[in-house]
């Protein structure tokens, strides 16, 4: 009766520091394997010389949460629904949605507002992209959706260099929208896809 020898391990076992079962007892792995490498997150912008880039951007975070990916969303200058930090939204367990406490949808620079209203309206935008700013630089989302980000830098709200360095900072594997109706030249010039909406074509 002849024994063969048992055939060498493949490769792959001793890259991976595999150890075949032996015994009711396998040894513990030395270390776990990433089956998919992770990829680098995308800076994408979506315009449209109306507002209507949102929603289709919407429906995509919704669908990533829903698949587990962790996901905010921060509107800059929809207001009227009484939200701000304290009362965001949550979907599927792991979006946020986030809008300023203001009285309504802000379209003119802060300064152009009476009885007061302006610092009010700056204030509780520059508290949303607080916020905002931390998660981003967090390291724990999956995909970000600035909505308005780039018109609320052109009417005077935000700073956009302070804006341009956060997402110059961002994680690696960070997926960034950028969703308006207008878009400074820097935001633009930082992206990875540019998708413009037209109408009557």
């Amino acid at each position: 009766m002849t024994v063969s020898k048992p055939a060498p391990l493949p490769q792959a076992m001793h890259r991976g520091h595999l150890r075949p079962l032996t015994g009711s007892h396998p040894a513990p792995l030395q270390r776990s394997l990433r089956l998919v490498a992770q990829q680098e997150g995308l800076l994408q912008v979506h315009t449209a010389p109306f507002r209507g880039s949102f929603s289709g951007v919407f429906s995509q975070a919704l669908r990533s949460a829903g698949l587990g990916s962790r996901v905010l969303i921060s509107q800059f200058l929809k207001g009227g629904v009484d939200q701000g930090l304290e009362r965001s939204v949550w979907l599927c367990g792991r979006l946020q949605w986030l809008r300023p406490a203001v009285a309504g949808c802000l379209a003119e620079p802060p300064n152009a507002e009476a009885n007061g209203a302006a610092e009010a309206n700056r204030v509780a935008v520059e508290e949303v992209w607080e916020y905002t700013r931390e998660q981003l630089l967090g390291g724990q989302l999956d995909l970000l959706v600035l909505d308005e980000l780039g018109l609320a830098v052109q009417l005077g709200y935000l700073p956009e260099q302070e804006v341009v360095d956060a997402l110059e900072e961002r994680p690696s594997h960070l997926d960034v929208i950028l969703t308006g109706p207008s878009m400074p030249p820097a935001l633009l010039a930082m992206a990875d896809q540019v998708t413009q909406l037209r109408r009557g074509f």
